[in-house]
C-alpha cells in the first residue's frame, strides 16, 4: 500500500470503521541512517490508535534498531514486510525475498522482539512461486522467534496481484500455529470477508487494495459480520465529497505540489463508477494547485446536480 496508506488515509479509514491501521512500509535503513524523508513516514495522528508502523529491510539489526525508533513515535505494533512483491524490494533481498530465507526472516523476528515490548507481526505471501510454497514453515519459524501474529495474503510473489487468493493455503496456516493468522486478498465487500473468515478461521481480515478510493469498505464489512446488513454504496457527491477532504489532508501533511501530485492517483479510484468519470480524470491530470483541484470537483457537481 506504499503511496496509498499514508497518515491521511489512514484517519479517513480509521474515522470509516478500520480497526487498526497499517502505515506504508518504511525503509529500516533509512530510519538507521536518520534520512529525513523516511522518519516522516513515523508522523502518526493522536486520535489513530491502535496503529501499526510496518518496517522492511533484511538486517536483523538494523530491523531492531528501527523497531525501537517505531515504539518510540507510539507505533502500538511493528509490524515486518515479508510480502512485497516490487522488484525494488525484492532484489535487494527484503520483502516477500525473505520468504526464501527462512532462518534470517526468523533472526530478523527475533532480534525486534527483543528489542521492543510492543507485539511485532509478520506480513507474508504463501510462497515466492507455486514450487515454493512454505507459508507454514515460515509461519512456525516467525512464531517460535516471538512473533505476535501474522498476515497472510493468499498468493505468491509470482502471482503479484493476479488470479485468486488461495484461501486453502490461509487456512492451512491458520491451523499450522497458535498465534493469530490475519486473512488477505480478495475482500471486496462484507460477503467475502465472511466468507474469508469462515473458510479460513482466520482471527480477522486486512483489507489492502480494495480500500483504494473506498474508505466506506470498511463501515460496510463491519455491518455485514455484524448482522448480515448490507448498505448502500457510496453516492457520486459522498465520493467527491471523500477526495476533497483526503486532498486537503494531504496538503496539510505534505504540502499543496506534492499532495495535488498524489491526489491525482487516489482521485482516479475515488471516480469509479461516475458519469463521464473520464473528462473529469483528464481535467484533474492538469490541476496545479489545491483550488484548481477543488474547482474542477465542484464545476463536475455542479454540473451534474450532485
Amino acid at each position: 500500500m506504499a503511496g496509498v496508506s499514508d497518515l491521511p488515509y489512514r484517519v479517513i479509514a480509521m474515522n470509516h470503521g478500520a480497526a487498526m491501521t497499517t502505515t506504508e512500509m518504511v525503509s529500516a535503513k533509512g530510519l538507521y541512517f536518520n534520512n529525513e524523508k523516511t522518519k516522516n513516514m513515523l508522523k502518526i495522528h493522536e486520535g489513530e490508535h491502535p496503529v501499526t508502523i510496518q518496517l522492511f529491510g533484511s538486517d536483523p539489526d538494523i530491523m531492531a534498531f528501527a523497531a525501537k525508533e517505531v515504539q518510540k513515535v507510539g507505533a502500538d505494533i511493528v509490524d515486518i514486510n515479508m510480502g512485497c512483491p516490487m522488484h525494488k524490494i525484492v532484489r535487494n533481498g527484503e520483502g516477500s525475498a525473505l520468504m526464501k530465507n527462512v532462518s534470517l526472516a526468523a533472526d530478523i523476528v527475533k532480534s525486534m522482539a527483543r528489542a521492543v515490548s510492543v507485539p511485532v507481526t509478520v506480513k507474508m505471501r504463501i510462497g515466492w512461486d507455486e514450487k515454493s510454497i512454505n507459508c507454514i514453515e515460515l509461519a512456525q519459524a516467525v512464531e517460535e522467534a516471538g512473533a505476535a501474529a501474522i498476515t497472510v495474503h493468499g498468493r505468491t510473489r509470482s502471482e503479484m496481484y493476479m488470479g485468486h487468493a488461495h484461501w486453502d493455503v490461509i487456512k492451512r496456516v491458520v491451523e499450522s500455529v497458535a498465534i493469530p493468522v490475519f486473512g488477505n486478498g480478495d475482500v471486496v465487500d462484507g460477503i467475502s470477508a465472511k466468507r474469508l473468515m469462515e473458510e479460513t478461521g482466520c482471527a480477522g481480515i486486512a483489507i489492502g487494495r480494495a480500500a483504494w478510493g473506498n474508505p466506506w469498505i470498511f463501515r460496510s464489512v463491519n455491518a455485514y459480520l455484524q448482522d448480515g446488513s448490507i448498505l448502500s454504496e457510496p453516492t457520486a457527491g459522498e465520493k467527491l465529497r471523500m477526495a476533497e477532504l483526503h486532498l486537503k489532508g494531504l496538503v496539510i501533511n505534505k504540502g499543496e505540489y506534492v499532495a495535488v501530485r498524489e491526489m491525482r492517483a487516489h482521485a482516479s479510484h475515488y471516480f469509479r463508477g461516475l458519469r463521464k468519470a473520464t473528462e473529469l480524470r483528464r481535467g484533474i491530470m492538469k490541476a496545479q494547485s489545491e483550488k484548481e483541484f477543488i474547482d474542477l470537483l465542484h464545476v463536475y457537481k455542479k454540473k451534474y446536480d450532485l
